[in-house]
């Protein structure tokens, strides 16, 4: 595993590119939201939804979108020079932002924005963010330049992908995603307790046992945490779809 982080980071086009990209993406994705939490809330000066005058309601999907393909055509076609190869990296984030925060009108094809179902579009987001922000530091999870032999960085590589699976297997998805590019963090995750509802849990915490019950009460304090970080960040959702 290799991170570089240099003070030529933001010199290199291409660390730079994606470095303008994912900034584009959290800035986009965090400007909607709360434009979201503020039509939700009622707010009388915000702008509110984009509307045709038929009442069609324009979802901000359909602008992340158009933003994607039109940076992304502009970029081929052109390959301009700085800064304007620097504006379309940024306006392409800002439009996967857009998109990605409404990930769960692409999986459910129903307005699900502010149900425990939309909760997926912020899951989307994070793990673009988390394979963005690995990606665009340098780390990679083998550091082909000093192996000392086939047999060894294969060996390394079996290491790595068995500890993804093991957390993956006790239902930590986003740590197993985080272990394939850092595989120390997949060491930690795969010595960990599993959560109660996952594969490794099912298979080997006999119910009523002592892990099993740790497991539940930990996943329990877990979840309470996550819930109140996500609630900060993209809002509480209710039972009932809400048209933002």
């Amino acid at each position: 595993m290799e991170i570089q982080l240099t003070s030529q980071f933001l010199g290199d086009p291409s660390q730079r590119g994606g470095f303008l990209v994912l900034a584009g993406l959290l800035g986009g994705f965090l400007f909607i939201r709360t434009s979201a939490r503020m039509i939700r809330a009622g707010v009388s000066w915000w702008p509110g939804n984009v509307q045709t005058g038929s009442g069609l309601h324009i979802h901000h999907l359909v602008w992340g979108i158009c933003t994607v393909m039109l940076t992304g055509f502009l970029e081929f076609a052109f390959t301009p020079d700085p800064p304007w190869r620097e504006i379309l990296e940024v306006l392409f984030g800002i439009g996967c932002g857009l998109t990605l925060d409404e990930f769960a009108l692409w999986l459910h094809l129903d307005d699900v924005y502010w149900t425990k179902e939309g909760r997926s579009s912020v899951d989307a987001v994070i793990v673009a963010a988390i394979i963005g922000g690995l990606v665009v530091s340098g780390a990679a999870p083998f550091d082909t330049g000093n192996a000392g032999s086939i047999a060894a960085l294969s060996g390394v590589v079996a290491l790595d992908l068995v500890l993804v699976l093991v957390t993956a297997a006790k239902g930590k998805l986003i740590t197993a995603l985080v272990a394939f590019f850092v595989p120390i963090v997949g060491v930690v995750g795969s010595m960990r307790l599993a959560r109660p509802h996952s594969r490794w849990a099912s298979h080997r915490y006999t119910k009523g046992s002592r892990k099993a019950e740790e497991a539940v009460r930990r996943d329990a304090r877990v979840r309470a945490v996550q819930n109140r970080a996500l609630n900060l960040i993209a809002g509480t959702p209710s039972s009932e779809s809400a048209d933002v």
